[in-house]
């Protein structure tokens, strides 16, 4: 089995050289079930990619399958481009591994696996909505949900600064081990912006990004989405003009106010640098920031608690950000590409990697929520026991429902948290509006 981080560069003239081969006689030999390649997402936690590896090893040995695997960073977009590349050229790897919106985006270019999620749930049990949502967008399952990378943008908060200058005590809220208890009910949107005061006037404001970033639209889509504010509804009429939408734009103003001033030009590793610093109470957030915090300043990961996201008067929302496994229609080698999207997502595959990406990863199937690492990591032990999703808290991605194509315009334009901008700047609210009406219209005549 060969593993490679690729370039772009190699990548296009690999596939040349590829095209220009006259293609040669099949003979069985120790690799009878032909080739198979892989293109996926580059792990950003040292030792993740080397589960998958083993993982997949085992496989391609019992099957007598040569099969290669190409990790390619989403730094620089060279993951993003190879896919594009690939569609575009029809030819590359067999499985290429895939965002939220991407889908969507490739549908002609993907084979429906459909057979392939058949026995997938009839052996996890059931996905999240979104996952249905973003991974079938016309009836026909087109990806296998991926277990690498799947995450939720949920609550990372310093417990002892919440409690100590807001009076809110999360370790009671959200106990390791255990379901969150009666007090969550208190962990509101309005007890929230009380506690962001009060943490602002004690120096210790939450790190909460409003800008043209990913990290961005996954904690402000939570908040729309809780007071009913969708731009689109799912019937695919413009709701942006409606009462629910004035009065979220209404709170975020306020919240606004007790943010960092230049919460506008962070990028996504602001918002962990500035708890790691010590700086800030809470930002919103997979565990990435508190892993960093273990390695460069253990002080402040002692005191990071991972939990759900404060609620609305529609509900407790979280973004979450799934990856996916496709399969190209243009593939040499589906059944073989099937067989081994099969055997990733069991449930002893999924334990493998989840240890090693220290709880990074959440498997999207219901079931898999019983492993043991995320109560057992730490420090504090019990961390990431809320990570997976627990209680009243429901998954979402923001600029649902809306359909696909559509909502990822909302999402990648990062629509919403410009409308708070600009009220935080002092902008009518009707010219907010009438502008973010304006755009979304835009991406539903595209």
């Amino acid at each position: 089995m060969r593993t490679s981080r690729i370039s772009r560069r190699r990548f296009l003239a690999t596939t040349a050289a590829a095209s220009a081969l006259v293609a040669m006689p099949h003979v069985r030999g120790s690799h009878a079930a032909g080739k198979l390649s892989l293109g996926l997402w580059d792990h950003w936690v040292p030792g993740a990619n080397k589960a998958m590896d083993e993982i997949c090893q085992a496989w391609a040995a019992k099957e007598k399958v040569d099969l290669s695997i190409d990790y390619f960073s989403t730094q620089a977009s060279k993951l993003q481009l190879t896919i594009a590349v690939e569609a575009q050229a029809r030819s590359g790897h067999d499985i290429m591994d895939f965002s939220a919106w991407e889908p969507a985006q490739y549908a002609n270019a993907l084979e429906p696996v459909d057979d392939v999620m058949g026995e997938v749930l009839a052996r996890n049990g059931s996905v999240t909505a979104v996952i249905d949502y973003l991974a079938k967008p016309g009836g026909q399952w087109l990806v296998v949900p991926g277990i690498r990378g799947t995450l939720l943008l949920c609550s990372c908060s310093r417990f002892d600064l919440l409690k100590q200058h807001a009076g809110i005590d999360i370790l009671a809220m959200y106990p390791a081990g255990a379901e969150p208890t009666k007090a969550a009910e208190g962990w509101t949107w309005d007890a929230f912006l009380t506690a962001a005061e009060q943490c602002k006037q004690a120096g210790y404001p939450f790190g909460l990004p409003l800008g043209a970033t990913t990290d961005s639209i996954d904690w402000v889509g939570p908040l729309f989405h809780a007071y009913g504010a969708d731009l689109v509804d799912a019937n695919g009429r413009l709701t942006v003009k409606s009462d629910a939408v004035r009065q979220v734009l209404d709170y975020s103003k306020r919240l606004a106010a007790f943010l960092p001033p230049d919460v506008s030009a962070w990028d996504n590793s602001s918002n962990n640098k500035w708890l790691i610093s010590g700086k800030g109470a809470l930002i919103f957030n997979p565990p990435s920031a508190w892993a960093v915090a273990k390695r460069d300043a253990p002080q402040v990961a002692e005191k990071l608690w991972t939990h759900a996201m404060p609620k609305g008067p529609r509900g407790r929302f979280v973004a979450m950000l799934p990856r996916f496994q496709g399969l190209w229609n243009f593939s040499r080698n589906k059944s073989a590409a099937k067989s081994l999207m099969l055997h990733v997502s069991s449930h002893e595959a999924a334990g493998k990697l989840v240890a090693a990406c220290q709880g990074y990863d959440l498997p999207p199937f219901v079931k898999f929520n019983d492993f043991n690492t995320w109560d057992e990591e730490g420090p504090p032990k019990g961390t990431l026991s809320h990570y997976p999703n627990k209680g009243d808290q429901v998954p979402m991605i923001p600029g649902a429902p809306a359909s696909p194509l559509i909502a990822a315009q909302i999402y990648n334009q990062a629509v919403m948290p410009k409308m708070i901008l600009k009220q935080a700047q002092g902008e009518p609210v009707e010219k907010t509006l009438a502008w973010a009406e304006n755009e979304v219209e835009g991406f539903m005549r595209t």
